[in-house]
Formats: C-alpha cells, sequence, structure tokens
C-alpha cells in the first residue's frame, strides 16, 4: 500500500495506544471538558497522531463563484443546498482541514470529512442548550478510525459519523444531519451554475489537490482501527449508509436506481476518489448517487446519506442491514 511518510506523521503508528481511561494528561488538555460524562468506553479511543486543532479547522472560510473556479471538473466535493444558498466544499481542502465552520442560507453548519473512513457529512452546528452555535475542532482522538470533533464552547466531543456527543456536557446529544452529496464538481456546477465553491484561505498552506492517503482505496484493511470487521464483506468497500442500511455503491452503479421503500437511491455519474492516487485528479472513478425519500404527497425529496466503508458501517451499526445484491 502507497501511504505518504505525510500519512504516518498526521496519523501517528498503526500501534499508537488507546486511552484506558480519561488519563490525567489527557484531562489536563482538556480542562473544559467533563470527563464524568461519558457514553463510549475511553480505550475504544484511540491518540490519532496530530495534537487539538492540529488538523485545523476552516472557521472563515472563502469562496468564489463556480464559474471562475479552475477546479478540475471529476475532482470530488460535498455539495450543499441551504435555503436556496448552493455550495461546494472540494475534498481536496477537506482532506487538509477535516472540518469547515460555516453559514449558508442562515442556517449554521460544520461540513466534516474524516479521511480514514470516505466519511463527508454536514452538520446543523446549533447545539439545545449551549449559547448560540459553537465552532468545532479537530481533536487529534479517533474511535473505530473515525475522526472526533469537539465544540469550542463546551469541549464535548462528538463522533464524526454519528453525529452523537460521546463524552462532555452534551454527552448523548446527537447534531441534526443536513442532506449533502457527494459528487462531482462539474455534476454540482451542472446543477447550481450560479453556485460557490470554496477556496483555500492560503492556497499555499498545504499541498492543495494531492493526496497523502495515496493507496488507501486498495488497502486490505483499515488504519488505525482495531474493532472486528464484517464476515464475508470486504472491509474496503464502499457502501451508502441511509439510516440503519448499508447499500453497495456498486450495486446503485449497475442498477442505474434502486428503490427500497420510501427511499431511492441513483447514481449520478462518477467523480475521482480522494484516496487513490496521489494527485486526486489522477485518480480512479467512483460512482456518485443521490438518495431521496418520499413524501406523503408523493414528491421526492433529498435525504442525509454518508458514502463509507463497510468497516465503519459494521463498527458504528453492528445490527444494521446490508444490502449488497440485488
Amino acid at each position: 500500500m502507497r501511504i505518504f511518510a505525510l500519512f504516518v506523521f498526521l496519523f501517528g503508528l498503526a500501534g499508537a495506544p488507546a486511552l484506558a481511561g480519561p488519563p490525567s494528561k489527557i484531562m489536563k488538555a482538556w480542562p473544559k471538558t467533563d470527563f464524568e460524562r461519558a457514553s463510549i468506553d475511553f480505550s475504544s479511543i484511540m491518540a490519532g497522531g496530530p495534537p487539538k486543532d492540529g488538523i485545523p479547522s476552516i472557521d472563515q472560510p472563502k469562496f468564489i463563484p463556480v464559474s471562475a473556479s479552475d477546479l478540475p471538473g471529476n475532482e470530488p466535493v460535498v455539495g450543499l443546498v441551504v435555503n436556496g444558498v448552493a455550495r461546494a466544499y472540494p475534498l481536496r481542502i477537506l482532506t487538509w482541514h477535516e472540518i469547515v465552520n460555516d453559514e449558508i442560507g442562515n442556517v449554521p453548519v460544520i461540513v466534516t470529512y474524516c479521511p480514514l473512513c470516505n466519511s463527508a457529512i454536514v452538520y446543523d452546528r446549533r447545539i439545545k442548550g449551549a449559547k448560540g452555535a459553537p465552532t468545532f475542532g479537530t481533536s487529534g482522538m479517533l474511535r473505530n478510525s473515525n475522526l472526533i470533533m469537539y465544540d469550542r464552547q463546551s469541549e464535548t466531543w462528538w463522533q464524526q459519523f454519528t453525529g452523537n456527543a460521546i463524552v462532555g456536557r452534551f454527552n448523548k446529544t446527537k447534531l441534526k444531519t443536513l442532506p449533502s452529496r457527494l459528487e462531482s464538481f462539474a455534476g454540482f456546477k451542472k446543477r447550481f451554475p450560479k453556485g460557490q465553491v470554496l477556496i483555500p484561505n492560503d492556497p499555499k498552506a498545504r499541498p492543495y489537490g494531492r493526496n497523502p492517503y495515496a493507496g488507501y482505496d486498495s488497502a486490505v484493511k483499515p488504519f488505525l482501527y482495531r474493532g472486528d470487521l464484517p464476515k464475508n464483506i470486504e472491509p474496503m468497500m464502499r457502501v451508502v449508509v441511509v439510516d440503519d442500511t448499508a447499500y453497495g455503491l456498486n450495486l446503485i452503479r449497475d442498477r442505474q436506481s434502486l428503490t427500497d421503500g420510501d427511499i431511492r437511491l441513483r447514481y449520478e455519474g462518477d467523480h475521482a476518489s480522494a484516496l487513490d492516487q496521489k494527485s486526486i485528479k489522477d485518480s480512479r472513478p467512483v460512482p456518485g448517487v443521490s438518495v431521496q425519500k418520499r413524501r406523503p404527497d408523493g414528491d421526492w425529496e433529498e435525504v442525509p446519506y454518508d458514502v463509507t466503508f463497510a468497516f465503519v458501517f459494521h463498527a458504528f451499526k453492528p445490527k444494521g442491514k446490508w444490502k449488497l445484491t440485488p
């Protein structure tokens, strides 16, 4: 597996120790976190390598019109529409920052991406009981190879894949997930020719467009993961997660459209993988999808989904349903 040295620099060695409990060293680094409120076993948490905010979030995002962007059309973006405002967040930027704190259509949001899980999810960052809408940062911790975020008001820890608070004042609170698409920039631009696209605050701050996880797509097993792997299912296979069901991504591509009860999944063309070649634009194509739910009036509306790896779904939803074949 072709993993950059930077990959190891960012996330430490595969044998990094788990946290056996809330050790004093960790507690000193998190003086505002209420460690007595926890819904997880601390032994499941692993230090990822970078310290708190070592992977810096973007807190003052900058955008330009899609018509002014030179972003390659095949590159993957998180397409988000809120109250008529459409924005694209390229994975070439999210890979290096993982969190974008934004306000779109008068709604405060966090656009998140965990490269180790290929999990791109958007949340409303308003928390019941908090003052205003806190911004979020990276904790430097992982659980099931998944990013643990924290809010800067209470320093509660939040699981990126589920949106659940797992340690701290807001323990067991869940963030609201907003519908978004993981799609090609060309696809987003076609849908929203007057939309906006995120650009780096400092284009020289990171090698944007380069993939520090080269070869992760073809890995046999996940990195920095100690849990059980799904039986008879390739752990690194991409699946489309809708609530508690995982659909095979290639199944959607082959079928073009799949309806399961009141849920409809459709193939929307390919985008480049963010986890294949050293250069994202040169990476292999991966199917893009959209997911809708039938409303009582018969119309369809976009609903949240996540394209992630099979091991992630198994780790966080062990009783979930698999639909990988026709």
